[in-house]
């Protein structure tokens, strides 16, 4: 079972490989904001768990079971930051409230999201009715 910091590492490893072909420590330190020998040592740990392979100086690769994870990561959080856009949260809140969010929820709880935006594109009305009510509250 991935903890939420390696729920980080793979999201942002997968993302890296999907861009650009390829994830170095550099980048993926970067990208989340970490230093190298923190990445260095996730790295190890994924690769123990068989998430990616990792061979010093040469690089790495997910695995299958690490690329099938590091989508279903990808697709979750876009999901999030897709449901908090239709709600109507402010643009500029989305993704600190999705990485605030993404570890908490279960996968029952995300498969629901994903229902209810289902719902909203099948029935765009519903969305304005919301969008109304939203901002009837907020005038209050």
């Amino acid at each position: 079972m991935a903890t939420p910091s390696m729920e980080d590492y793979l999201e942002r490893i997968y993302k890296l490989i999907d861009e650009k072909g390829y994830a170095r420590v550099s980048d993926i330190a970067e990208g989340l904001e970490v230093h190298p020998s923190s990445v260095t040592k996730m790295i190890q740990k994924l690769d123990k768990d068989n998430y990616l392979v990792y061979e010093k100086y040469r690089g790495l690769i997910l695995t299958s079971k690490g690329q099938k994870m590091g989508k279903r990561l990808v697709v979750r959080h876009q999901l999030l930051e897709d449901f908090l856009t239709v709600i109507g949260v402010a643009e500029e809140n989305i993704y600190k409230d999705v990485e605030g969010i993404e570890h908490h929820l279960s996968w029952d709880s995300i498969t629901c999201i994903e229902a209810l935006l289902e719902y909203f594109k099948l029935n765009p009305e519903r969305t304005e009715e919301l969008m109304q009510l939203k901002k009837e509250m907020d005038e209050a």
